[in-house]
Protein backbone atom coordinates (compact mmCIF):
# COMPACT_ATOMS: atom_id res chain seq x y z
CA UNK A 1 0.00 0.00 0.00
CA UNK A 2 1.49 3.39 -1.06
CA UNK A 3 1.87 6.22 1.31
CA UNK A 4 -0.45 8.48 0.19
CA UNK A 5 -3.19 8.81 2.45
CA UNK A 6 -5.25 9.89 -0.63
CA UNK A 7 -6.41 6.41 -3.31
CA UNK A 8 -8.69 6.57 -6.27
CA UNK A 9 -10.69 3.95 -6.94
CA UNK A 10 -12.30 1.78 -9.96
CA UNK A 11 -14.94 0.04 -9.37
CA UNK A 12 -16.78 -2.66 -11.80
CA UNK A 13 -20.35 -2.11 -11.84
CA UNK A 14 -21.96 -5.95 -12.77
CA UNK A 15 -20.78 -8.16 -10.32
CA UNK A 16 -18.88 -5.82 -8.24
CA UNK A 17 -21.38 -3.25 -7.10
CA UNK A 18 -24.89 -4.68 -8.67
CA UNK A 19 -26.13 -8.36 -8.20
CA UNK A 20 -28.62 -9.41 -10.78
CA UNK A 21 -29.01 -5.65 -12.64
CA UNK A 22 -30.90 -4.10 -9.45
CA UNK A 23 -29.92 -5.40 -6.43
CA UNK A 24 -26.95 -3.36 -3.92
CA UNK A 25 -25.58 -4.87 -0.68
CA UNK A 26 -26.12 -1.95 1.95
CA UNK A 27 -22.56 -2.28 2.92
CA UNK A 28 -21.35 -1.17 -0.45
CA UNK A 29 -23.23 1.86 -0.56
CA UNK A 30 -21.86 3.15 2.65
CA UNK A 31 -18.35 1.70 1.52
CA UNK A 32 -18.26 4.32 -1.70
CA UNK A 33 -20.02 7.33 0.61
CA UNK A 34 -17.71 6.71 3.64
CA UNK A 35 -14.56 6.23 0.86
CA UNK A 36 -15.47 9.83 -0.48
CA UNK A 37 -16.27 11.36 2.95
CA UNK A 38 -12.88 10.42 3.89
CA UNK A 39 -11.01 12.39 0.64
CA UNK A 40 -10.96 9.51 -1.89
CA UNK A 41 -11.97 9.45 -5.17
CA UNK A 42 -14.36 6.46 -6.35
CA UNK A 43 -15.03 6.03 -10.26
CA UNK A 44 -16.90 3.67 -11.85
CA UNK A 45 -15.42 1.70 -14.49
CA UNK A 46 -17.78 -0.47 -16.62
CA UNK A 47 -18.36 -2.08 -19.69
CA UNK A 48 -21.80 -0.57 -19.37
CA UNK A 49 -22.49 2.14 -22.09
CA UNK A 50 -22.88 5.34 -19.55
CA UNK A 51 -26.58 5.59 -20.83
CA UNK A 52 -27.47 2.34 -19.30
CA UNK A 53 -25.80 2.79 -16.09
CA UNK A 54 -28.32 1.44 -13.48
CA UNK A 55 -29.89 4.71 -11.59
CA UNK A 56 -29.57 3.14 -8.14
CA UNK A 57 -25.95 2.89 -8.67
CA UNK A 58 -25.66 6.63 -9.97
CA UNK A 59 -27.52 7.44 -6.89
CA UNK A 60 -24.61 6.13 -4.88
CA UNK A 61 -22.61 9.12 -5.70
CA UNK A 62 -19.05 8.90 -8.18
CA UNK A 63 -16.09 11.49 -8.74
CA UNK A 64 -16.67 10.22 -12.40
CA UNK A 65 -16.97 7.23 -15.15
CA UNK A 66 -15.26 4.88 -17.06
CA UNK A 67 -17.70 3.05 -19.32
CA UNK A 68 -17.83 0.71 -22.34
CA UNK A 69 -14.77 -0.70 -21.43
CA UNK A 70 -12.89 1.53 -21.30
CA UNK A 71 -13.56 3.44 -24.93
CA UNK A 72 -15.41 6.41 -22.73
CA UNK A 73 -15.01 8.43 -19.52
CA UNK A 74 -17.10 11.46 -17.73
CA UNK A 75 -16.52 13.18 -14.47
CA UNK A 76 -18.21 13.91 -11.57
CA UNK A 77 -19.96 16.94 -13.86
CA UNK A 78 -20.41 14.49 -16.91
CA UNK A 79 -17.69 16.19 -18.79
CA UNK A 80 -16.26 14.11 -21.71
CA UNK A 81 -12.76 13.18 -20.79
CA UNK A 82 -12.23 10.10 -22.86
CA UNK A 83 -13.74 9.27 -26.24
CA UNK A 84 -12.66 6.40 -28.45
CA UNK A 85 -15.25 5.31 -30.93
CA UNK A 86 -14.90 2.26 -32.87
CA UNK A 87 -14.30 3.66 -37.01
CA UNK A 88 -17.62 3.27 -38.75
CA UNK A 89 -15.40 0.62 -41.23
CA UNK A 90 -14.85 -1.92 -38.38
CA UNK A 91 -18.13 -1.70 -36.94
CA UNK A 92 -19.41 -2.76 -40.45
CA UNK A 93 -16.99 -5.24 -40.34
CA UNK A 94 -18.08 -6.74 -36.94
CA UNK A 95 -22.03 -6.15 -38.24
CA UNK A 96 -20.63 -8.36 -41.40
CA UNK A 97 -19.13 -11.48 -38.90
CA UNK A 98 -22.42 -11.67 -37.25
CA UNK A 99 -24.84 -11.61 -40.05
CA UNK A 100 -22.24 -14.03 -41.79
CA UNK A 101 -22.68 -16.72 -38.74
CA UNK A 102 -26.06 -15.72 -37.55
CA UNK A 103 -25.60 -14.05 -34.70
CA UNK A 104 -27.58 -11.92 -31.97
CA UNK A 105 -25.77 -8.63 -31.00
CA UNK A 106 -25.76 -5.03 -29.83
CA UNK A 107 -23.92 -2.00 -30.54
CA UNK A 108 -23.21 0.26 -27.28
CA UNK A 109 -22.56 4.17 -28.03
CA UNK A 110 -21.83 6.63 -25.28
CA UNK A 111 -25.66 6.95 -24.42
CA UNK A 112 -27.38 4.02 -25.21
CA UNK A 113 -27.31 0.53 -26.35
CA UNK A 114 -29.03 -0.75 -29.76
CA UNK A 115 -30.25 -4.47 -29.70
CA UNK A 116 -30.69 -6.52 -33.17
CA UNK A 117 -34.06 -8.22 -32.81
CA UNK A 118 -33.73 -11.44 -31.37
CA UNK A 119 -31.19 -10.58 -28.63
CA UNK A 120 -34.40 -8.61 -26.60
CA UNK A 121 -36.47 -11.58 -25.61
CA UNK A 122 -33.65 -13.94 -25.34
CA UNK A 123 -31.31 -11.90 -22.52
CA UNK A 124 -34.70 -10.99 -20.77
CA UNK A 125 -35.86 -14.97 -20.35
CA UNK A 126 -32.09 -15.27 -19.49
CA UNK A 127 -32.06 -13.04 -16.51
CA UNK A 128 -35.66 -13.63 -15.39
CA UNK A 129 -34.68 -17.16 -15.27
CA UNK A 130 -31.70 -16.49 -13.59
CA UNK A 131 -33.02 -14.39 -10.68
CA UNK A 132 -36.11 -16.69 -10.10
CA UNK A 133 -33.21 -18.69 -8.79
CA UNK A 134 -31.97 -17.01 -6.27
CA UNK A 135 -34.97 -15.36 -4.90
CA UNK A 136 -34.59 -17.48 -1.92
CA UNK A 137 -31.06 -16.37 -1.65
CA UNK A 138 -32.02 -12.29 -2.05
CA UNK A 139 -35.02 -13.03 0.59
CA UNK A 140 -32.87 -14.89 2.90
CA UNK A 141 -30.76 -11.58 2.97
CA UNK A 142 -33.59 -8.96 2.69
CA UNK A 143 -32.84 -8.01 -0.47
CA UNK A 144 -34.98 -7.48 -3.11
CA UNK A 145 -36.79 -10.40 -4.54
CA UNK A 146 -39.22 -8.26 -6.78
CA UNK A 147 -38.54 -9.04 -10.40
CA UNK A 148 -35.87 -7.44 -11.49
CA UNK A 149 -35.58 -4.37 -13.84
CA UNK A 150 -34.27 -4.61 -17.35
CA UNK A 151 -30.49 -6.02 -17.09
CA UNK A 152 -29.89 -3.96 -20.32
CA UNK A 153 -32.31 -1.20 -21.68
CA UNK A 154 -32.26 -1.83 -25.78
CA UNK A 155 -32.93 0.75 -28.37
CA UNK A 156 -33.91 -0.33 -32.00
CA UNK A 157 -30.20 -1.38 -34.00
CA UNK A 158 -31.96 0.58 -36.70
CA UNK A 159 -31.43 3.82 -34.52
CA UNK A 160 -27.65 3.42 -33.77
CA UNK A 161 -25.22 6.05 -35.21
CA UNK A 162 -22.53 4.13 -36.61
CA UNK A 163 -19.80 6.78 -36.08
CA UNK A 164 -20.11 6.59 -32.50
CA UNK A 165 -19.87 3.10 -31.57
CA UNK A 166 -17.89 2.16 -28.29
CA UNK A 167 -18.02 -1.69 -28.93
CA UNK A 168 -20.26 -5.15 -29.69
CA UNK A 169 -21.49 -7.71 -27.55
CA UNK A 170 -22.50 -10.84 -29.49
CA UNK A 171 -24.93 -13.65 -27.97
CA UNK A 172 -23.93 -16.93 -30.16
CA UNK A 173 -25.33 -19.90 -30.75
CA UNK A 174 -21.89 -21.51 -31.06
CA UNK A 175 -19.65 -22.21 -28.31
CA UNK A 176 -16.32 -21.07 -29.74
CA UNK A 177 -17.07 -18.04 -31.06
CA UNK A 178 -14.77 -15.85 -28.84
CA UNK A 179 -12.04 -17.62 -30.65
CA UNK A 180 -13.21 -17.90 -33.88
CA UNK A 181 -14.43 -14.06 -33.95
CA UNK A 182 -10.79 -13.08 -33.17
CA UNK A 183 -8.98 -15.14 -35.38
CA UNK A 184 -11.37 -14.23 -38.59
CA UNK A 185 -11.23 -10.55 -37.22
CA UNK A 186 -7.71 -10.24 -36.77
CA UNK A 187 -5.17 -8.30 -34.27
CA UNK A 188 -7.08 -4.80 -34.76
CA UNK A 189 -10.16 -6.11 -32.59
CA UNK A 190 -10.18 -7.11 -28.64
CA UNK A 191 -12.17 -9.92 -28.25
CA UNK A 192 -12.95 -11.33 -24.66
CA UNK A 193 -15.53 -13.68 -22.88
CA UNK A 194 -18.36 -11.71 -21.57
CA UNK A 195 -20.12 -12.22 -18.67
CA UNK A 196 -23.86 -13.68 -19.55
CA UNK A 197 -23.35 -17.45 -19.11
CA UNK A 198 -25.31 -19.32 -21.74
CA UNK A 199 -25.41 -23.49 -21.54
CA UNK A 200 -24.20 -24.55 -25.33
CA UNK A 201 -23.31 -20.62 -26.92
CA UNK A 202 -21.27 -18.09 -26.06
CA UNK A 203 -21.28 -14.42 -25.47
CA UNK A 204 -18.27 -11.94 -25.63
CA UNK A 205 -17.34 -8.28 -26.21
CA UNK A 206 -15.53 -7.09 -29.34
CA UNK A 207 -13.64 -3.77 -29.36
CA UNK A 208 -10.60 -1.81 -30.62
CA UNK A 209 -7.47 -3.20 -29.33
CA UNK A 210 -5.71 -0.72 -26.91
CA UNK A 211 -8.69 0.43 -26.21
CA UNK A 212 -9.57 -1.14 -22.56
CA UNK A 213 -10.42 -0.31 -18.97
CA UNK A 214 -6.67 -0.47 -18.19
CA UNK A 215 -6.24 2.43 -21.38
CA UNK A 216 -9.06 4.53 -19.81
CA UNK A 217 -7.71 4.34 -16.42
CA UNK A 218 -4.09 5.82 -17.41
CA UNK A 219 -5.90 8.08 -19.28
CA UNK A 220 -7.53 9.75 -16.46
CA UNK A 221 -5.12 9.36 -14.01
CA UNK A 222 -3.21 11.35 -16.30
CA UNK A 223 -5.75 13.97 -16.78
CA UNK A 224 -6.51 14.45 -13.07
CA UNK A 225 -2.87 14.57 -12.41
CA UNK A 226 -2.90 11.65 -9.88
CA UNK A 227 -0.16 8.47 -9.56
CA UNK A 228 -0.77 5.67 -10.42
CA UNK A 229 0.38 4.40 -7.26
CA UNK A 230 -2.37 5.61 -6.02
CA UNK A 231 -5.25 3.61 -7.70
CA UNK A 232 -7.21 0.88 -6.80
CA UNK A 233 -9.63 -1.63 -9.41
CA UNK A 234 -12.07 -4.18 -8.17
CA UNK A 235 -13.70 -5.91 -10.92
CA UNK A 236 -15.26 -9.76 -11.61
CA UNK A 237 -15.27 -10.20 -15.32
CA UNK A 238 -12.46 -10.59 -18.37
CA UNK A 239 -12.72 -7.09 -19.29
CA UNK A 240 -11.09 -6.23 -16.01
CA UNK A 241 -7.59 -7.86 -17.11
CA UNK A 242 -6.37 -4.48 -18.33
CA UNK A 243 -7.44 -3.19 -14.82
CA UNK A 244 -5.57 -5.15 -12.48
CA UNK A 245 -2.96 -4.90 -14.76
CA UNK A 246 -2.36 -0.82 -14.53
CA UNK A 247 -3.53 0.05 -11.08
CA UNK A 248 -1.43 -0.64 -7.94
CA UNK A 249 -3.82 -2.67 -5.91
CA UNK A 250 -5.86 -4.78 -7.63
CA UNK A 251 -8.59 -6.54 -6.43
CA UNK A 252 -11.01 -9.63 -7.73
CA UNK A 253 -14.30 -10.31 -6.55
CA UNK A 254 -15.06 -13.47 -4.43
CA UNK A 255 -17.36 -14.28 -7.24
CA UNK A 256 -14.63 -13.67 -10.23
CA UNK A 257 -13.78 -16.53 -12.05
CA UNK A 258 -10.79 -18.28 -10.52
CA UNK A 259 -8.43 -17.40 -13.09
CA UNK A 260 -9.17 -13.52 -12.44
CA UNK A 261 -8.37 -13.81 -8.60
CA UNK A 262 -5.48 -15.38 -9.51
CA UNK A 263 -4.51 -12.28 -11.75
CA UNK A 264 -5.12 -9.80 -9.45
CA UNK A 265 -3.58 -11.07 -5.94
CA UNK A 266 -5.77 -9.89 -3.93
CA UNK A 267 -9.01 -11.29 -3.50
CA UNK A 268 -12.36 -9.88 -1.60
CA UNK A 269 -15.80 -11.37 -0.84
CA UNK A 270 -18.97 -11.60 -3.30
CA UNK A 271 -20.58 -8.84 -4.40
CA UNK A 272 -23.67 -9.50 -2.11
CA UNK A 273 -21.46 -11.03 1.04
CA UNK A 274 -19.85 -7.09 1.61
CA UNK A 275 -17.00 -7.52 -0.99
CA UNK A 276 -16.70 -4.00 -1.70
CA UNK A 277 -16.87 -2.82 2.03
CA UNK A 278 -14.15 -5.58 2.93
CA UNK A 279 -11.92 -4.31 -0.20
CA UNK A 280 -12.14 -0.89 1.00
CA UNK A 281 -11.50 -1.73 4.69
CA UNK A 282 -8.60 -3.88 3.57
CA UNK A 283 -6.99 -1.07 1.92
CA UNK A 284 -7.35 1.69 4.76
CA UNK A 285 -9.86 3.69 2.40
CA UNK A 286 -12.93 3.49 5.67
Amino acid sequence: MVSSPRRIAFLDVDGTILEHGSVIAPSTVTAIRTARANGHAVWLCTGRADGDIHPDVRAIGFDGAISNGGAYAVDGDGRLLVEHPMPRADVEAVEAYFHAHGIEYFLQSHGAVFASPGIVAMTDEFFRRRHAQRAAELEARGLPVDAPSPMIRFRPLAEVDRDRVAKAVFVSPAADTVAHSAAELGPRFHVIPGSIPLPGGSNGEIGMTGVTKGSAILEVLALLGRDPAESIGIGDSWNDVEMFEVVADPVAMGNAPAELQALAGRVTTTVLDDGVHNAFAALGLL
